[in-house]
């Protein structure tokens, strides 16, 4: 008896990554001409992002070169979620955070793919924040990956544990 085949599906950032991007961009801030005496920066705070300058082009434009150096890092532009520039003060601030786990919605929407699109016999169980796909077929299991690549989700999915 066949035991069945499976592997995760997970939506994870390697902070590291994530934090030398942060600093890469900070780094280009600080020495870019454009930038000089605007007051721009970005930083952590706590788990959150933020960025300001005096304008709200500026400010702005600090976002772009902190997606790029995410980009650069392998770090998905879907994992970050940036609001709108708002003023404080005298300057204007972006927040944005950085979202890891397949929330509840999303994980709903991916095993309805594979139910409905992937092969049968391909079971998708919904576990916290990540899903398990199980089959007696390794080649269903490829399948249902590349067709969850095909998609366009707004999750960044990693694929972990192929067994």
């Amino acid at each position: 008896m066949a035991s069945d085949s499976s592997f995760d599906i997970v939506s994870k950032i390697d902070r590291q990554e994530a934090d030398n991007a942060l600093n890469q961009a900070a780094k280009e801030i600080s020495s870019r001409y454009d930038f000089k005496g605007s007051g721009a920066a970005i930083e952590w705070k706590g788990e959150a992002i933020q960025m300001r300058a005096d304008g709200e082009d500026r400010v702005t434009s600090v976002l772009d070169v902190f997606q790029s150096k995410l980009v650069r890092r392998g770090i998905s532009l879907k994992s970050l979620e940036a609001g709108d520039p708002y003023p404080s003060g005298k300057e204007h601030r972006i927040d944005a955070t950085l979202k890891e786990g397949i929330d509840k919605e999303s994980a709903k929407e991916i095993s309805k793919i594979i139910r409905d699109e992937g092969p049968k016999g391909v079971k998708a169980q919904i576990q916290g924040d990540e899903l398990r796909v199980s089959s007696k077929k390794r080649d269903d299991l490829q399948a249902v990956i590349a067709l969850l690549k095909g998609k366009d989700l707004d999750v960044d999915l990693q694929f972990v544990n192929y067994r």
